[in-house]
């Protein structure tokens, strides 16, 4: 019978040279992981090889070292493409982020497919980067926006989400995993209901990349998107995977060069994807160390992480709860990395802050989540998000900080 591997954090947490910082004058605790990770010695050994070795631009030059880096970044395509499985690596175009290829997908897609009367469906646990471009493009085309609910736990209400697809729904746009509540939503199920109702899906997969294994051709989604910088790999560099089908009917939004195939003052043609939607010269360097990022992930093996970071975060609630005057906010049965909470008399500001002072690092606001803060009541949460390597060690240090809280303003 074959067993989960117990990840070795000690030893990983030794390829990760920022955990070693101190701040504050305290051995640094990270616990902001969804708003980015820190990076393995791996990614910042090839960035920096890559800068002081091999640099050359991509797909413009025929010496060799333009060669080797247009090479190497085929390769990282072709890893992606792997990393979601992908049918083939021409679905997968490199962006800025998560939110450049929402926005893609929404101008070069949602602009001229969506007619004016169809229905865009969200739901209330949304990224405000999977909102406010859907929400543009609804004033833009008079489409109409949806959202759909979630009980007091933060799960997405699916008897209602069926209802809203019966409205000329045409599009769903859904994050993956809550980056304010950490709730793992139903994605499968979404698609399949969606596809039903004859509607295209996007999901959002900031927070699901980087915990949980992602097979697109498995969920049939038409789009899925992530961040390099959340999975461990550089800034400036994301993925959107989208169908070959919706690539080709696309029409580019972005105009520039290495996305032509002839120019001339009458007209100018466009070249295939990938290539179609990566106009000007790319985060090539940053593509190139998104390798060794996606390398450690499944080195490590997204079983091991899940087990890991789940065990993290049930320790962290049954410890959390044990702090005087602490609400959890977003208790769903299926969640990832995040807890999110607040303290009684104490602006999650000021909770930062203390925590800061002890050297711990978490995040406090609306975290982009503007409507799911309205919908538990408050305006904003302090938040811990976990990586896998994290320890219970460190969810105690911030649960001593926690009763520090408590000490300055009850």
């Amino acid at each position: 019978m074959l067993t989960t591997q117990v990840l070795d954090v000690e030893r990983i947490r030794a390829e990760f040279p920022m955990l070693s910082s101190r701040m504050n004058g305290h051995p640094l605790v990270y616990l902001d992981n969804a708003a980015t990770t820190q990076k393995p010695r791996a990614v910042i050994d090839r960035l920096v090889h890559f800068y002081e070795k091999e640099y050359a631009t991509v797909r413009r030059g025929v010496y060799t070292f333009s060669q080797d880096s247009t090479r190497e970044c085929d390769l990282v395509r072709e890893k992606c493409r792997e990393f979601l499985n992908a049918a083939k690596s021409s679905e997968i175009i490199f962006t800025r982020g998560t939110t450049e290829a929402i926005n893609l997908v929404v101008s070069a897609f949602g602009r001229k497919f969506l007619k004016k009367g169809d229905t865009v469906i969200l739901s209330t646990i949304e990224h405000h980067s999977n909102l406010v471009p859907w929400q543009q493009l609804c004033e833009e085309k008079g489409l109409t926006l949806k959202v759909i609910p979630v009980d007091d736990r933060g799960e997405l209400l699916l008897e209602e989400y069926k209802k809203l697809l019966s409205a000329r729904a045409s599009m769903v746009a859904v994050t993956h995993v809550s980056n304010a509540l950490g709730t793992v939503n139903p994605i499968g199920e979404i698609v399949k209901l969606a596809h039903e109702a004859g509607a295209w899906v996007l999901i959002d997969g900031a927070q699901g990349a980087p915990h949980l294994e992602v097979d697109v051709r498995a969920l049939d989604c038409d789009f899925y998107c992530f961040s390099g910088h959340k999975i461990y790999g550089p800034t400036g560099v994301g993925v959107l995977y989208a169908k070959e089908k919706h690539l080709e009917a696309m029409d580019p939004y972005h105009f520039g060069g290495d996305m032509i195939e002839t120019v001339t003052f009458e007209k100018t043609t466009f070249t295939k994807p990938p290539h179609k939607f990566e106009a000007g010269t790319p985060p090539f360097a940053e593509i190139i160390a998104l390798g060794p990022a996606i390398d450690t992930i499944e080195t490590l093996g997204f079983e091991s992480i899940a087990a890991h970071e789940q065990e993290l975060l049930e320790y962290a609630a049954r410890r959390l709860r044990e702090v005087p005057g602490l609400r959890l906010i977003g208790e769903a049965k299926e969640k990832a990395s995040v807890i999110s909470f607040v303290m009684e008399g104490t602006h999650p500001h000021d909770i930062g802050t203390v925590l800061d002072q002890e050297g711990i690092a978490i995040r406090a606001g609306h975290h982009c989540a503007q409507p799911t803060m309205r919908r538990f009541g408050v305006a904003a949460t302090a938040r811990a998000s976990f990586a896998f390597y994290n320890t219970k060690e460190e969810v105690d240090k911030l649960v001593s900080g926690l009763y520090k809280v408590v000490e300055i303003f009850r």
